[in-house]
């Protein structure tokens, strides 16, 4: 499960990386002047895209190898928080001083979904574009540290099964 669960991640690493390369001069531009209308509505499809890519690469996580994603009513909060806690199968994903900042890109995919663009503020927006290039490439770097030591613990695992127990081979008897 492990490397399917994996490649997923890297599939969407590679996605949100497509994004950001692909709405690159529109993430400068925003830096430098306030955007229009037009380019409010799609700096916040922007954010929502890799706020979606995010909890996809969480969901591949939960589902690969925690077993299962939350539900309820704050699974998507939950499964934010989950990311930041080890469990039996897995090391934390991102820290948890990371979650605060990631929860501000989920509550705003929220408020895309179910509001008008017509709607946005420059003033919040702002708030959430000009920091993302720079959290992208933490995010990123968080995420392949725990697909390197995932892929770690998975060889571990497969060379150990591979080895007779040392134990058992040295009580054996001479033929």
């Amino acid at each position: 499960m492990p490397k399917k669960t994996i490649s997923q991640v890297e599939n969407e690493i590679e996605q949100i990386d497509q994004l950001l390369l692909y709405y690159a001069d529109l993430l400068a531009k925003a830096r430098e002047t306030a955007p229009g209308r037009v380019e409010m509505a799609a700096l916040a499809s922007v954010l929502h895209s890799f706020y979606n890519g995010l909890e996809n690469i969480f969901l591949s996580i939960a589902r690969g190898l925690d077993g299962t994603p939350p539900s309820g009513e704050q699974w998507h909060r939950d499964l934010l928080d989950r990311m930041a806690l080890s469990t039996e199968n897995r090391s934390a994903v991102v820290p948890t001083e990371m979650i605060d900042r990631l929860s501000e890109y989920q509550g705003f995919r929220h408020f895309y979904r179910h509001s008008y663009s017509f709607l946005l503020k420059w003033e919040k927006l702002k708030e959430l574009v000009e920091p993302l290039p720079e959290l992208w490439i933490e995010v990123k770097g968080e995420l392949q540290g725990f697909i390197q030591t995932l892929s770690e613990d998975r060889r571990r695992k497969m060379a150990s099964a591979a080895q007779p127990d040392q134990d058992s081979a040295e009580n054996e008897p001479d033929g």
